[in-house]
C-alpha cells in the first residue's frame, strides 16, 4: 500500500528546526560529531585524583596563587596609597597609564615578559619564580584598582589622628590605613588568587617541567591526552577550591558588614 506525504503547513519553511540541513540530505540519526560518547558517571576519574602527582600539582598551584596575592599586596598598596592621597590632580591620569597597558592581550604581555626575563642572564626563566614573577604581573592590577578605590573611600582625617597620637608611619599605616582599607585588600585578593589559580599561560611560557599548574594538567587531558572525563574531574576540583575561597571571601564581607552596622 502507497502511503501519501503529509501535506506541507506553510510555517514548515520558516522554523529553523524544521529547515533541510546544507546539501539538502538529513544526516542520519546515528551520526554524532564527537564520535559517539558514552554518557554516565564513572567514580574511578575522581578516585583517580588522590593520586600523589595530581595532589603535588594542586598544592603547587595553590602556593603559587597565595604567594603571588601577598607579592601583589605588597606592590599594590604603597601605589595606590601613593596615587590616591598624594596624586592630586593626576590621579586619574596615573591610573590610566596603570590600568591601559592591561588591555594588551594576556598572551602578548605573557610572551613580552618572558622576552624581557630571558635577557637579563639571572635564569629566572624555567623556575617558580619565573611562574610567580609572571602571574605578578598579570594580575597586579586586579589588586591596585580595588585599595585604590578603598583608599579613596578612606577618611584622611584617621592616618592625621594617628600621626598625632605620637604613631610612626610604619605604625599609623598597620593599624589605622590597614583596617581602614580591609575590605578593598579582600577584594583584591580574591580577584587575583581566582584568575592565578587556574591560569596555565605564565606556567607554560616561564615554567619548566617541574613548574606545571592544575590549568595545565586541565589543558593536557583536554587536547593532547584526550582524556575528557579526567580533565572534567580535575576542572571540578579546581571549581571547588574556588568556590572554597569565594564562600570565605563572602562570609568575611558579611561579618564586616555586621560590625560596620553596629
Amino acid at each position: 500500500m502507497d502511503l501519501a506525504p503529509a501535506p506541507r503547513h506553510p510555517l514548515d519553511d520558516r522554523l529553523p528546526g524544521r529547515l533541510p540541513p546544507p546539501g539538502g540530505h538529513p544526516r542520519p540519526r546515528h551520526h554524532r560529531p564527537l564520535g559517539n560518547p558514552r554518557f554516565g558517571f564513572n567514580p574511578d576519574n575522581l578516585t583517580a585524583l588522590a593520586d600523589p602527582a595530581y595532589r603535588t600539582v594542586l598544592l603547587r598551584s595553590l602556593g603559587y596563587a597565595l604567594i603571588t596575592c601577598l607579592i601583589c599586596l605588597a606592590v599594590a598598596y604603597p601605589v595606590a596609597y601613593a596615587i590616591a592621597l598624594r596624586g592630586g590632580r593626576f590621579k586619574n591620569l596615573l591610573i590610566a597609564a596603570i590600568v591601559v597597558p592591561f588591555f594588551a592581550n594576556y598572551l602578548v604581555r605573557m610572551y613580552g615578559w618572558s622576552v624581557v626575563l630571558s635577557d637579563d642572564g639571572t635564569k629566572v626563566l624555567q623556575t617558580g619564580a619565573g611562574v610567580v614573577a609572571g602571574l605578578v604581573y598579570g594580575f597586579v592590577v586586579f589588586m591596585i584598582i580595588p585599595l585604590y578605590a578603598a583608599m579613596e573611600r578612606m577618611d584622611t582625617s584617621l592616618i592625621e589622628a594617628g600621626r598625632d597620637l605620637y604613631g610612626g608611619p610604619l605604625r599609623t599605616f598597620l593599624y589605622v590605613t590597614v583596617p581602614a582599607t580591609r575590605q578593598g585588600a579582600a577584594a583584591g585578593c580574591v580577584l587575583v588568587f581566582l584568575p592565578a589559580m587556574g591560569d596555565f599561560v605564565s606556567a607554560q611560557l616561564m615554567g619548566g617541567p617541574d613548574q606545571i599548574m592544575i590549568g595545565n594538567l586541565i589543558q593536557d587531558k583536554f587536547f593532547q591526552g584526550q582524556n575528557w572525563p579526567l580533565g572534567s574531574a580535575l576542572t571540578m576540583l579546581l571549581m571547588v577550591v574556588l568556590f572554597l575561597g569565594m564562600l570565605g571571601y563572602l562570609r568575611r564581607t558579611r561579618k564586616d558588614e555586621a560590625e560596620a552596622a553596629r
